[in-house]
């Protein structure tokens, strides 16, 4: 998940090599910011890992530190949601490379009027809904809430 872009809800880890002072991990605030020791906010809402960690690099060496060496890695995902016609709707744990299959029996499975072929997946930030064939490779972003309609008979 490289391309995996930071949200509220997720927990990094923040590593600085030789500061066990300033390692540690960090939550992203409501306000789409980590807190970090010494320099304070960073705006993380939106930004790839590695952009993040750039920029705590920048500024961890703007004056703090001389060539800071700085990785970070998400190890808490943002929970997902899934509601509508499945045994147990609600918030769950998101775990990497989660398919809609496994989110619906993490959700205790179908409902018997539950449709089978089409869910519907609005992800976080989205407005719209958006029809989906319910296939084994069908992913799951962290965030993501899946609604699985009653089929008509």
């Amino acid at each position: 998940m490289t391309d995996y872009r930071l949200g509220v809800g997720d927990k990094i880890r923040v590593t600085v090599y030789n500061e066990p002072s300033l390692t540690g991990e960090f939550w992203i605030n409501p306000d789409g910011a980590i807190s970090l020791p010494l320099i304070g906010t960073i705006p993380a809402l939106g930004k790839t890992v590695a952009q993040v960690a750039a920029q705590a690099r920048a500024q961890f060496g703007d004056g703090y530190l001389r060539d800071p060496k700085v990785a970070m890695d998400v190890i808490a995902f943002r929970p997902f949601y899934i509601l509508g016609e499945v045994a147990a709707p609600g918030q769950y744990s998101y775990a990497n490379g989660l398919t809609a299959l496994n989110a619906i029996a993490t959700a205790k499975g179908f409902t018997p009027r539950a449709d089978r072929a089409v869910i519907r997946i609005r992800p976080q930030g989205g407005e719209d809904e958006v029809n989906y064939r319910l296939t084994p490779e069908l992913i799951v972003r962290p965030g993501d809430t899946i609604r699985v309609g009653e089929r008509f008979f």
